[in-house]
């Protein structure tokens, strides 16, 4: 199991450099421009992992404008990759205080949360996500919801959030991976098996998927459907992490 499968939305223009516009004198006198510019450089430092020259930017950022509740986000991705989990914390609070409305910033939040072993506090922060109108995939937060608990090993919780998850979006392909693998984790192999058919019979396959229904059926004892499963993981993502990884296994079976 591994954080790196939340689905984590990083302010998605802030962060990309097509976003930075103009150069450092275009923001002028105007401390709403400047601080504009200044987000923009840092996001795009951070990005790129140039980690100094992001806090330079974003804390001027700051001083120009401290009322930017994106900005405070961004600042909270930053200090996480410091390590000044007060700074997170701090960062993350305040931008909630000054958009409580942001589902995204709530789900960011509870990421970060969940990674460090803040269970209680990610899931009330990704359910209230979820359940927001204004959010437009609460389905992901119910996802993250459950990933948080099944890391916690709090398995029935986290099947109930991966179900609720797929009652809203049933072609959402992590929620199924993950509902499916936990039933494998907890040796109801028949049952995970029925669950990862029956979405591949109606949805896209994904790579995960597909290693996971090599995995199952490795495990029932179904060479038949394992060979089926390892011929369209060939076909579909040759160039994919899932294949290398099972034909590095293939190589070294110990």
């Amino acid at each position: 199991m591994t954080f790196a499968r939340f689905a984590l939305f990083l302010l998605a223009c802030t962060l990309m450099s097509a976003c930075v516009a103009g150069g450092a004198g275009s923001s002028g006198a105007d401390p709403e421009k400047a601080a504009l510019l200044n987000k923009q450089l840092g996001a795009v430092y951070l990005r790129q992992g140039r980690l100094a020259l992001a806090k330079e930017k974003l804390e001027r950022a700051e001083r120009y404008n401290p009322r930017d509740p994106e900005l405070h986000t961004v600042l909270a991705l930053l200090y996480e990759q410091l390590n000044m989990p007060d700074q997170v914390d701090s960062h993350y609070r305040t931008a909630i205080n000054l958009a409580p409305d942001d589902p995204e910033v709530l789900n960011n939040y509870a990421v970060y949360l969940c990674k460090n072993g803040r269970t209680d506090e990610g899931v009330k922060r990704f359910l209230e996500a979820a359940r927001n109108p204004l959010y437009r995939t609460p389905a992901l937060a119910y996802t993250n919801a459950g990933v948080c608990l099944r890391a916690a090993k709090r398995y029935d919780e986290a099947a109930s959030a991966f179900a609720r998850a797929l009652e809203i979006r049933p072609n959402l392909a992590e929620a199924a991976f993950q509902a499916a693998d936990l039933e494998i984790e907890r040796g109801q192999l028949a049952s995970g098996r029925e669950r990862l058919d029956k979405y591949l019979a109606s949805y896209d396959a994904t790579a995960d998927l597909l290693l996971l229904g090599v995995r199952v059926n490795r495990a029932l004892g179904d060479r038949v459907a394992e060979e089926k499963y390892k011929r369209r993981l060939r076909v579909e993502f040759p160039e994919s992490q899932q294949l290398r990884s099972l034909e590095e296994q293939k190589r070294n079976p110990g």
